[in-house]
């Protein structure tokens, strides 16, 4: 069975994949969120701390390779960018407010207060959107190089991400749109492509 492409669906149809595919992105974003709230992370901060930081980085690189060969194969593409959002740019947020809470109980003068995981990722956004309304403050080293590190993925998640997921957008469109078997006829009622044997 083939699938019909989004434009071919009727009113009722697009405004159910709409609605399921949004679904799913709040239901992503919401589980990250529990997870966040209920994984331990009282351990000490040691060199597995880093670890687990390096491999959730290439987690959230493999999440977002994953995306966009998703996005290209998608018949609604546009709609699995908004997933593919949804799931990557929480991802990223709670890896480093799940690190700054780390740093902030092994050593609770890292920071202008004690965090606490609300506080974490409350400080984890204002960096991200750089807002800094300075209420928190790194005060460690390792608090600042970490901070700045994640000023520096910001940038480069909001620019060279969102790049590739357009892009991804731009491609799959051009592919569903060549693979539409509607095609425009010429005035004189040929194909573009048919040869002209006049």
């Amino acid at each position: 069975m083939t699938r019909k492409h989004y434009d071919k669906l009727t009113p009722a149809a697009r405004k159910r994949l709409v609605v399921a595919s949004l679904l799913r992105a709040g239901a992503s974003v919401t589980l990250l969120v529990l997870a966040y709230y209920s994984i331990p992370l009282d351990r000490p901060l040691n060199a597995a701390t880093w670890i687990g930081f390096v491999l959730g980085l290439a987690a959230f690189a493999a999440v977002i390779a994953w995306q966009v060969r998703a996005i290209l194969v998608s018949d609604v593409p546009r709609l699995r960018a908004i997933q593919a959002v949804a799931i990557g740019l929480p991802m990223l947020l709670l890896l480093f407010a799940s690190t700054y809470l780390r740093i902030s109980r092994d050593a609770p003068d890292s920071f202008s207060e004690a965090l606490g995981r609300t506080d974490a990722l409350y400080f984890t956004v204002t960096v991200f959107t750089t807002v800094g309304f300075g209420d928190i403050a790194p005060r460690s080293e390792l608090a600042r190089i970490l901070t700045m590190f994640q000023m520096i993925t910001g940038l480069v998640v909001v620019g060279l991400v969102a790049k590739v997921l357009l892009g991804a957008v731009q491609t799959a469109v051009r592919r569903r749109e060549s693979e539409s078997p509607a095609r425009a006829v010429a005035p004189d009622g040929r194909k573009p492509d048919a040869p002209d044997r006049r």
